[in-house]
């Protein structure tokens, strides 16, 4: 009985961390970055998307993350409905870039460096269809170098166990605002602290060449 009460505090405390459990949502406003003639847009999933919007934005070339959501079927998902796991999509981020400072490889090689590719549906501790590991291409030659990507990371260090979907772009739907620039803005948030700011770390720390002057310190 004392380890069963002991697993179902722990299963409960997961839950009040997990980046689905929230405040009241707000009205999905589809206002997104102004980019620039020369920015290009990249579309990522890989699971919170608080955490992968603060990633991309640690990245020199990278103008700016939004945080949305992105390859499922249904419109004008909001972040209660993609919680059901059955509009599609997956919390995604759309990132501007000018491919003058970095490059749609370099971008692929953040997000499956920054997270486990090889887990079905979730990044630890958030589980279920909206988290699941999506590279988007919006043409032949992005197409491409993902696939090679994962070809030589499933033969390096993934044994063929590489699950994330190469998926055609289509439409982006902003997030709610309160959900943008949300690891900056709430750094002391339980799931941020907990999960969000260590795996920026983890991640600066193993790519310290690809990141801003001001990240680094």
């Amino acid at each position: 009985m004392k380890f069963i009460r002991v697993s179902l505090i722990v299963i409960f405390l997961m839950s009040l961390l997990s980046c689905y459990a929230n405040t009241q949502v707000e009205s999905n406003n589809n206002t997104i970055y102004k980019p620039s003639n020369e920015t290009k847009i990249a579309y990522f999933a890989s699971g919170c998307f608080w955490c992968v919007e603060a990633i991309f934005e640690s990245v020199k070339g990278v103008e700016e993350a939004v945080s949305g959501y992105a390859g499922g079927f249904t419109k004008n998902p909001t972040y209660q409905t993609i919680g059901t796991g059955k509009t599609g999509h997956s919390e995604t981020v759309a990132v501007y870039y000018n491919p003058k400072v970095v490059s749609f490889a370099t971008l692929v090689d953040v997000f499956f460096g920054s997270h486990d590719p090889t887990t079905k549906n979730g990044q630890h501790p958030d589980y279920g269809t909206q988290y699941r590991s999506i590279a988007f291409y919006s043409n032949d030659a992005e197409k491409k170098i993902i696939e090679n990507k994962i070809a030589k990371l499933n033969k390096e260090i993934y044994n063929n166990k590489i699950v994330t979907e190469v998926t055609k772009h289509t439409k982006f739907y902003k997030a709610e605002e309160y959900h943008q620039d949300f690891e900056k803005r709430n750094p002391n948030q339980g799931y941020v602290k907990a999960v969000s700011i260590p795996r920026l770390n983890r991640f600066k720390a193993k790519f310290p060449e690809l990141l801003k002057e001001e990240e680094k310190y």
